[in-house]
């Protein structure tokens, strides 16, 4: 029988979660784009007071997934929010329910801390991922549109 352990990061998971990571970019085909280092990892995840949070999940004592959070707050709710940045279960692992434990474990997470939200994004051409999600419920938020600054964009706006 299968055993599926998910577990909080340690500091020495950070080279296996940036592997998870490259993973996850591959993916998305969007490796290039990974810019993070294990020293960039160490210091999000285990500062004093850190603003992100890592799980790391294991089957049959074999890291196969990761999920990378933190936390958001809603003006409109009062409450804090859960946003998971990412979740990633390697391919050979898929289907194995790797992916629905580390959500769970998650979704305990905002429960227990009183969250009033539980929210991440998708590509919107990951059809097996949404399918997945809508499967236990979760619903798309299409009235929105994300929007970012970055790179150069960010720099100049925060000067001008």
């Amino acid at each position: 029988m299968t055993s599926i352990v998910i577990r909080e990061a340690r500091e020495t998971d950070c080279a296996l979660i940036l592997d998870l990571i490259k993973g996850l970019a591959e993916y998305e085909r969007a490796l290039s784009e990974v810019k993070t280092s294990e020293q960039d990892l160490h210091r999000a995840l285990f500062a004093e007071h850190p603003k992100a949070f890592a799980l790391v999940c294991s089957i049959d004592d074999e890291p196969v997934g990761f999920a990378l959070y933190f936390y958001n707050y809603s003006t409109w709710t009062g409450k804090f929010g859960l946003f998971l940045e990412d979740l990633y279960v390697s391919p050979t692992h898929r289907g194995s329910g790797a992916g629905k434990a580390l959500l769970q474990y998650l979704a305990k997470i905002a429960v227990e801390n009183d969250c009033g939200r539980f929210e991440w994004n998708v590509l919107d051409w990951n059809e097996p991922s949404i399918k997945f999600y809508e499967s236990f419920g979760a619903k798309p938020q299409s009235e929105w549109v994300g929007y970012r600054l970055a790179g150069d964009e960010l720099k100049n706006f925060a000067e001008s």
